[in-house]
C-alpha cells in the first residue's frame, strides 16, 4: 500500500469512527451532561475573544492582562476563510511576513524582531517546531503576544510568541463539513466533528482535511493531508485528563524569491507574483510530515488550589529542495543578479531533516489572602529537550538562468549528504508570578522566571563547534490600574531571552548558532471597553537587545543593540446593529545603536516599516440579514531591503484591498454558509517581503486570488 494511500485511509477511519459516535451522542440526555470542559478564549460576543491564556498561565480577561495580546477565534477563522497563520496575522499590524515564500512554512517578525521557528511559537503553551506549516484546522483561537515574553515562555524572540489553542470536545454534537476551491483550482475538503460518548465522562473531537494545491504561482503544486484527535476524560469532578494527536503530510514545489539587479542594485521590474524560478524538469518539492502529541491532566486540590500536569512532543521529518537562483556568474556575485536578470542556477538540497521537541511543564496555582491583599499564585517547573538532526546542504552550480527569459537544463539528480546530529539543546526552568490586588483598582503583577540551558553544536563529523551552559533570571512587574471597571492603565518592566540567531551560510562561522542573549522592555498601555460591543487598546513600548550581523570580516557577530520603539493602537466590536469592525494600526522604529559600525549605526533594520495598519469591517444588509458583505484594506508604509551590511535598498510601500461576502441558508434541510472572497482586488503588484533570511531575498505579494467555499452544519 502507498504512502499516499494510507494516509487517506486513516483520515477515512477517523472520520467513519467519530460518525459511529453521533447515535450516542446524541441519545445523551440533559441530566448527564457534564459542564464543557474545554479552555478557549470567551468567543460568545460575535466570535471577539475577551480573554486568552498566553498572557500569563492561565485564562485571564484581555482588559486586565498588563500585555499587548491579540486573539483571533474559531468564529473569526471560519468567517474569514482563514487556512494559515499567514492568513491570520494580517489582521494585527505588529506581525509582518518574513520569509513567507510559498511552499514554506509562516514566518514573521513582530514589533521588528524575526520570530525564531524553534522556541516562539507555541501550541497550548508549549513549544513546537515551525520549520514546517502548521495546520489549523484543529486550532479553536490563535494567540498573539506582542513583546518580550521571558516570564511565560523563557527562551523565545524579543518580538514574541504565537501561540495555536487546541478544539477541545464540545457537549453537544457537532459535524460540521467544509468545501472550498480557490486560486488555480485548489480543492479543499475538511471535517470537524465532536462530541460525546454514552458515558459522559469521555468527549472527542475529530478534524481532518484534505488540500490539493494549485497554487497561483504555476507549477508550485502539492498536497495536504491532515488528521486529529482530541479527547478528555473527566475522571472526576476534580479530575480532567485531555489528550491531542495530530499528523500532517505536505508536499510542495516552493517559489523563490528575487535579488537585486546589477552592480547598482535596481529593484527587479517586469515580473510578477505568479513568476516561478523553481520549475526546472528535475526540481524536487519541499516534504514535510509532523507528529504531535500532547498530554495535560488538571486537578482542582480545594476551591482555591490546582495544580497542572502538561507535555508535548512534536516531531518533524523533511525534504528539503529547490532549483536556487543566487548571484550573477559573469561577475561571482553572490548578493545580487547580473544587470540583465541573469542568475546562478543551484541544485540546493538535502533530506532526511529530523527534529524533536519534547517539552513538559507542572504548575500549582492558588488564591489567598494576607490582611488586606489578595493573592494569586503560580509556581511551576518546565523542561524542553530539542534534537535536530540534519545535513549539509548539496549545493551544486548548474547552469544560468534568467528571470524574464527561462532556461531549462537536463540534470540528473545525485545522492545528498549524509545526516548527523547537529544540534542538542536541554532547557530548565523554575518560575513564580504572584498577582497582588491590593485595592480593589490597583494590582500588582510580580514574577521571575529561571531558565538554565545546555547546548551543543556539531558539524558534519561530530565535532563539538559550540558548547552553552548558562543560566539566567528573568524578572517581570507590571502595575495594573483600573478606575473603572471597563477601563485599564497599565505599566511593564520585563526581561526575556533571545535565542541567538542562527549564523547565515557563507559566514567565516557558518553552521553554529549564537548563544542567548538578554532582552529588555519597557511597555504602558491602555485598555478599554467603551461599550458592552467595542474594545479599545492602546500601548507604547521600548525593547532593548543585543544587535547581530554579519561585519566587514564576513563573520556574523553580536554589536551593539537593537532598540526597537513604538506604539500599536486597536479596535474591534459591534459598532452598530449591522456592521462590526476591527482596526489595528503600529509605528515602529527600529535601529542599532552603539555598534561603532557606520554602515548600520542609527540605520533602519531591513524589512520593517515605519508604519502599518489593518482595517476589517463586515456588514450586514438590513434589508437581507442572511447576507454579510466584508472587507479588509492593509496598508504597509514603505521598509528597507538589507541583505548585507554594504547594501541597502528602499521598497516601495503598498496598500491592498480584500472582499468578501458571506451567505447563510438552508440547503436540503441543512444549514449553510457560503462564503467568496477575492483578495487583492486590484490585481496589484507588490513586494511584501525584503528578508535578509536565507542570503536576503524579496518575494512579491499574491496577485488577484478568488475563492469559493460551503461550510455544511449537519
Amino acid at each position: 500500500m502507498s504512502a499516499s494511500h494510507s494516509r487517506r485511509s486513516l483520515i477515512a477511519l477517523a472520520v467513519a469512527q467519530a460518525c459511529a459516535f453521533a447515535p450516542a451522542a446524541m441519545a445523551e440526555s440533559s441530566e448527564n451532561v457534564l459542564p464543557e470542559v474545554v479552555v478557549t478564549s470567551d468567543s460568545a460576543k460575535d466570535g471577539i475573544a475577551r480573554n486568552a491564556s498566553i498572557g500569563g498561565f492561565s485564562e485571564a480577561p484581555l482588559r486586565e492582562t498588563p500585555a499587548s495580546i491579540s486573539v483571533i477565534t474559531r468564529e473569526q477563522m471560519q468567517d474569514r476563510s482563514i487556512r494559515t497563520a499567514t492568513d491570520a496575522v494580517k489582521y494585527d499590524a505588529s506581525v509582518q511576513n518574513s520569509y513567507n515564500a510559498v511552499g514554506l512554512s509562516d514566518w514573521f517578525a513582530i514589533r521588528g524582531f524575526v520570530l525564531d521557528q524553534g522556541s516562539s511559537y507555541r501550541k497550548d503553551g508549549l513549544v513546537i517546531l515551525a520549520q514546517s506549516s502548521i495546520p489549523m484546522e484543529n486550532k479553536e483561537s490563535f494567540e498573539i503576544l506582542k513583546g518580550l515574553a521571558g516570564l511565560q515562555s523563557g527562551i523565545a524572540s524579543s518580538g514574541g510568541v504565537l501561540n495555536y489553542v487546541t478544539k477541545r470536545p464540545t457537549n453537544e454534537p457537532l459535524r460540521t463539513v467544509t468545501l472550498e476551491v480557490s486560486e488555480r483550482g485548489t480543492r479543499y475538503a475538511a471535517v470537524d466533528l465532536g462530541g460525546r460518548f454514552e458515558d459522559q465522562r469521555f468527549g472527542y473531537r475529530i478534524n481532518a482535511a484534505v488540500e490539493d494545491i494549485r497554487s497561483y504561482v504555476r507549477a508550485s503544486n502539492g498536497d495536504r493531508r491532515f488528521v486529529s484527535g482530541a479527547f478528555d476524560w473527566r475522571i472526576s469532578p476534580r479530575a480532567l485528563l485531555q489528550v491531542d494527536v495530530d499528523y500532517q503530510h505536505k508536499s510542495q514545489l516552493t517559489v523563490p524569491g528575487f535579488q537585486l539587479l546589477g552592480s547598482d542594485l535596481r529593484i527587479p521590474t517586469g515580473v510578477s507574483g505568479k513568476t516561478m524560478l523553481n520549475d526546472q524538469p528535475w526540481s524536487r518539492p519541499v516534504t514535510d510530515d509532523t507528529n504531535n502529541l500532547g498530554v495535560k491532566f488538571e486537578y482542582e486540590l480545594n476551591d482555591n488550589w490546582r495544580t497542572t500536569l502538561q507535555a508535548n512532543a512534536f516531531a518533524l521529518r523533511r525534504d528539503d529542495a529547490v532549483a536556487l537562483s543566487v548571484g550573477c556568474p559573469a561577475t561571482g556575485s553572490f548578493s545580487n543578479y547580473c544587470a540583465n536578470g541573469d542568475y546562478g542556477l543551484y541544485d540546493l538540497r538535502r533530506d532526511n531533516d529530523k527534529r524533536t521537541v519534547n517539552t513538559t511543564q507542572a504548575l500549582l496555582q492558588g488564591r489567598f489572602n494576607t490582611g488586606t491583599v489578595k493573592h494569586e499564585l503560580t509556581t511551576g517547573v518546565s523542561t524542553l529537550n530539542r534534537r535536530d538532526s540534519f545535513a549539509d546542504y548539496l549545493f551544486d552550480f548548474v547552469g544560468t538562468g534568467n528571470i524574464y527569459n527561462p532556461v531549462y537544463y537536463n540534470y540528473t539528480l545525485g545522492p545528498t549528504k549524509p545526516v548527523s546530529l547537529r544540534r542538542k539543546d536541554d532547557e530548565r526552568s523554575v518560575f513564580m508570578q504572584d498577582i497582588l490586588s491590593l485595592t480593589d483598582k490597583l494590582k500588582l503583577h510580580a514574577g521571575v522566571r529561571y531558565t538554565q540551558l545546555k547546548r551543543d553544536q556539531f558539524n558534519a563529523g561530530g565535532t563539538l563547534l559550540r558548547h552553552t551552559d548558562e543560566g539566567f533570571a528573568l524578572p517581570n512587574v507590571a502595575l495594573v490600574f483600573s478606575p473603572q471597571e471597563n477601563w485599564s492603565i497599565y505599566g511593564s518592566y520585563s526581561e526575556g531571552l533571545d535565542p541567538g540567531g542562527e549564523v547565515p551560510d557563507g559566514a567565516t562561522n557558518q553552521g553554529t548558532v549564537l548563544d542567548p542573549s538578554r532582552s529588555r522592555q519597557y511597555e504602558v498601555g491602555v485598555k478599554a471597553d467603551i461599550s458592552s460591543n467595542v474594545s479599545v487598546a492602546a500601548a507604547l513600548f521600548q525593547i532593548k537587545r543585543t544587535n547581530e550581523y554579519i561585519d566587514s570580516s564576513n563573520t556574523y557577530v553580536v554589536a551593539g543593540d537593537a532598540i526597537h520603539r513604538g506604539v500599536e493602537l486597536s479596535a474591534q466590536g459591534r459598532v452598530t446593529r449591522n456592521l462590526m469592525i476591527g482596526a489595528s494600526m503600529t509605528a515602529l522604529q527600529a535601529t542599532a545603536e552603539n555598534t561603532g559600525d557606520a554602515q548600520i549605526e542609527g540605520k533602519r533594520v531591513g524589512n520593517v516599516p515605519k508604519l502599518k495598519s489593518a482595517l476589517y469591517m463586515d456588514y450586514a444588509l438590513p434589508q437581507m440579514p442572511a447576507l454579510k458583505l466584508n472587507g479588509t484594506w492593509i496598508y504597509s508604509s514603505s521598509k528597507e531591503f538589507v541583505p548585507n551590511r554594504d547594501i541597502r535598498t528602499a521598497i516601495p510601500g503598498y496598500s491592498v484591498l480584500n472582499l468578501g461576502a458571506r451567505y447563510a441558508t438552508k440547503v436540503s434541510g441543512v444549514k449553510t454558509t457560503f462564503r467568496f472572497g477575492v483578495d487583492n482586488v486590484f490585481n496589484k503588484f507588490y513586494w511584501g517581503d525584503a528578508s535578509n533570511a536565507f542570503g536576503g531575498y524579496l518575494i512579491p505579494g499574491a496577485p488577484r486570488v478568488f475563492r469559493l467555499s460551503a461550510q455544511m452544519d449537519l
